[in-house]
C-alpha cells in the first residue's frame, strides 16, 4: 500500500487540474477583414488569426461569426456645406439599411445645428426609411459632430449595448463644436463602441481649433475602437461605400482568446490575420482603457 503522503497529492492534482482549465479567463473582440476590393473574407479559422496585448502573444481559442444584433447610431451630417451631397447620402443610407435588415437596431441622428434624433433605435426599415427621406441641408447651419458622438456615446451606455457601432457620414465643412477631442475619445471609450467615419472630400475647412479636434477624435477613435475611415472622392460613391461597410460589419468575426489575470490590464491590443492582400478591422486598445 503506498503511503498516504503520496497518494494525497494525486487526488489534489485530479481534482484541480480539471476545475483550473475551465477557468482559464478569455476575451473577446470583434474583428472585420476585407480583401483588396473591400469585400468580406468569410473563412477565417482560429489558425489564421493571432492576437497580442502589449506584444504579449495570446492563444486563439475561438473563431466564430459574429451573430450578437447590433446596436448602430447613424450620424448624419446635414449642415450646409453637405448640400450637394444629401440626395447620394439618402441613397446611401437605404442602401445601408436594406443591407442591415433583421440584424441591428438603428437610430439616425443628424448633427448640422445640434445632434437630433431623427429615428430612434428600430429595427424597422419603413420607419427608418421615413426619416431618410427628412434628411435636408439646413441653410445657415454647421456642423456639431465632437457633441454628436458624445451623446451618441452616451444613449449606449444608457442602453447598455452590448455590440453597438457609431457610422458617420460627413463632410469636411467648418466643425462648431469646442468639445475637446480626448474629452470625446473618453466618452467613446466609455461606451465600447466602435467608430466608422465616411467622409466627403471637397473644399477643406479652415484649420481652426474645432476643425483640427475634429480630426483628431476621427483619426484616432477610428483606429483605437477598430473602425473604418474612408474618404470619399465623389457623391456618387458613397452608396457603394455604405454598402461596403454593412457587408463588412454582417461579416465581422467574434475572436475568443486567452488573458490571464494580471494586476494591470492590458493596454494594447493588436489582432493580425496570416494572410496576404487582406486589410483587418480590430480594437487596438482594450476595452476600458482610453
Amino acid at each position: 500500500m503506498k503511503p498516504w503522503f503520496v497518494v494525497l497529492p494525486l487526488v489534489a492534482a485530479c481534482l484541480v487540474s480539471p476545475s483550473a482549465a475551465a477557468q482559464t479567463p478569455t476575451r473577446d473582440v470583434y474583428v472585420g477583414v476585407v480583401d483588396g476590393k473591400g469585400a468580406p473574407v468569410t473563412d477565417l479559422t482560429a489558425a489564421d488569426l493571432s492576437v497580442r496585448e502589449d506584444g504579449v502573444a495570446r492563444e486563439v481559442l475561438k473563431v466564430a461569426p459574429a451573430t450578437e444584433p447590433m446596436q448602430i447610431a447613424v450620424l448624419v451630417d446635414d449642415s450646409q456645406a453637405a448640400t450637394d451631397e444629401i440626395q447620394m447620402m439618402r441613397d446611401g443610407l437605404t442602401r445601408f439599411v436594406d443591407a442591415l435588415r433583421g440584424k441591428a437596431e438603428i437610430a439616425l441622428i443628424t448633427f448640422g445645428e445640434r445632434p437630433t434624433l431623427l429615428v430612434d433605435y428600430t429595427t424597422d426599415p419603413a420607419k427608418l426609411k421615413q426619416g431618410i427621406g427628412r434628411v435636408f441641408a439646413r441653410s445657415g447651419a454647421g456642423a456639431y459632430f465632437l457633441e454628436a458622438v458624445v451623446e451618441a456615446s452616451r444613449g449606449f451606455e444608457k442602453r447598455e449595448a452590448k455590440r453597438p457601432v457609431m457610422v458617420a457620414l460627413m463632410t469636411e465643412g467648418l466643425e462648431f463644436s469646442t468639445l475637446y477631442y480626448q474629452r470625446v475619445l473618453e466618452a467613446l471609450e466609455k461606451s465600447r463602441a466602435a467608430l466608422h467615419v465616411l467622409t466627403m472630400t471637397g473644399v477643406t475647412a479652415a484649420s481652426t481649433d474645432e476643425v483640427r479636434n475634429r480630426n483628431i477624435l476621427v483619426a484616432e477613435g477610428t483606429e483605437r475602437t477598430g473602425g473604418r475611415r474612408d474618404q470619399i472622392l465623389a457623391p456618387s460613391g458613397i452608396p457603394d461605400r455604405m454598402q461596403q461597410l454593412a457587408d463588412e460589419l454582417i461579416h465581422q468575426y467574434v475572436v475568443t482568446y486567452a488573458r490571464p489575470e494580471t494586476l494591470i490590464p492590458p493596454e494594447k491590443i493588436d489582432v493580425t490575420v496570416k494572410r496576404p492582400g487582406v486589410t483587418t478591422r480590430a480594437r487596438t486598445r482594450t476595452a476600458g482603457r482610453s
